[in-house]
């Protein structure tokens, strides 16, 4: 089993304040798990995070991560929500992840 940094990846575009955090998080378990966004076994996610509007999602397996970053657009759909929201995803990195998401947030 890789390492934990490595199964996981992070999203950002999340609407926040739209729904309760749990059903955001099951929203985005759903996404990452179809297989028409190249995803897998969810593992977990991570959310709220301390960066608004962005979650971690850890798979259990390695080879997810790769092709889900594979996909050119990720868009988050639900009955539950007004809109499609389009995701920026990114592989998790210790070092980069915080400076990255600062990017990304301003």
């Amino acid at each position: 089993q890789a390492a934990r940094s490595t199964r996981t990846i992070v999203i950002a575009g999340v609407p926040a304040g739209l729904l309760q955090d749990e059903i955001m998080a099951d929203i985005l378990t759903i996404h990452f798990q179809m297989s028409r966004n190249n995803g897998g076994d969810v593992e977990e996610v991570t959310y709220p995070t301390r960066s608004k509007g962005v979650a971690y999602v850890t798979f259990e397996d390695q080879e997810v991560v790769e092709s889900v970053l594979k996909k050119d657009q990720h868009l988050l759909r639900d009955k539950r929500l007004p809109r499609l929201y389009p995701l920026t995803v990114t592989r998790y990195c210790d070092n980069v992840s915080s400076s990255l998401i600062h990017l990304i947030v301003l």
